[in-house]
């Protein structure tokens, strides 16, 4: 008899949670030890439904705007940032804020204030409606213009074609982004690049882990929220790398059993705003039903950390020398 062919798992690395996100959720957990229940938090704290349901179980209570936050109670921002009419609008309240916002994406903030001081047409390479594009075209909102798409780039009209820039949200497909600057750049020879990288080095190196594996795989899960566009891309980038199949699940009991007709090779990755909980009850899932090998495709080690929110550090040294 034939041999039946080996079930198994390749398992990409990096995966889960990037520096940015770790930072935030412990800035959280860290109000809450330091201050009590309840915490507010200005939308997702990061965009992955565990996480936000622990943290509510904990006390934290997410709100979608400052107005919504009892006057003179603590807010934290969310790890995409916030714009200035946020920040005023906490401040007209007597928040007690605590910024949360990733220092990547506050580097695209900066980048922003300082190309509209310059008169120059910010253009975002984003999506409309997310809250880290909101965040940093609040930042210049006279000078800013969401390009949504490759497709949009043929589009865009500004007002001076020789004095023009491009940003992007952090959580894009490198590959989308740069034909989208392709493009931008046949209507605009003299756009301006940023001085660095916007896209997240965690987004990049998720997608280049999940371009590894991908070729290999008859199927691809994604483990992430609906929300997480990061999470979203990565099914994306598999496809386009090659796998023959992929989904996106926030939970191992969305997997759908009728995925695995005539599947060897499971690949398996996670959004950067993904415990690594979510990923363990996934490989068991899977070993349930005969993958029990797992492999590990490994493109980069990540050891980057953020220094938690100066608001947290100044609250535990204050605790530590009560």
């Amino acid at each position: 008899m034939p041999d039946t062919p080996a079930k198994r798992v390749l398992l990409a690395a990096p995966r889960g949670y990037c520096a940015g996100v770790d930072r935030a959720v412990i800035a959280v957990e860290k109000a809450l030890e330091l201050h009590g229940a309840p915490i507010y938090v200005r939308k997702e704290i990061v965009h992955n439904k565990y996480v936000v349901e622990t943290l509510s179980e904990r006390g934290a209570i997410f709100v979608e705007e400052t107005d919504e936050v009892p006057e003179g109670a603590r807010v934290v921002f969310s790890a995409h940032g916030v714009s200035p009419a946020v920040r005023e609008s906490a401040d007209a309240r007597n928040l007690l804020t605590i910024d949360a916002t990733c220092p990547l994406v506050t580097k695209v903030h900066k980048e922003a204030v300082r190309f509209a001081k310059s008169e120059q047409t910010i253009l975002l390479i984003g999506h409309d409606g997310h809250e880290e594009v909101e965040g940093t075209a609040g930042e210049a909102p006279e000078h800013t213009i969401v390009v949504n798409s490759p497709e949009e780039a043929d589009t865009i009209e500004v007002a001076d074609p020789d004095n023009v820039v491009w940003l992007s949200q952090t959580t894009l497909s490198v590959d989308e982004t740069m034909e989208t600057v392709r493009r931008l750049r046949e209507r605009f020879p003299h756009l301006q690049d940023p001085p660095s990288d916007d896209i997240c080095y965690a987004t990049q190196n998720r997608q280049v882990a999940v371009k590894k594996l991908a070729p290999e795989c008859d199927l691809v899960i994604v483990v992430g929220s609906a929300n997480s566009s990061n999470s979203v891309r990565l099914v994306e980038v598999a496809l386009q790398a090659g796998a023959r199949t992929s989904y996106r699940v926030d939970r191992a009991r969305e997997i759908d059993e009728s995925w695995f007709d005539g599947v060897e090779t499971v690949g398996l990755t996670s959004g950067a705003s993904v415990p690594e909980i979510l990923v363990k009850d996934v490989i068991a899932f899977l070993a349930d039903r005969g993958y029990e090998t797992v492999e590990e495709v490994r493109t980069a080690t990540e050891d980057l950390m953020f220094s938690l929110p100066r608001e947290i550090r100044a609250d535990m040294k204050a605790r530590a020398n009560a």
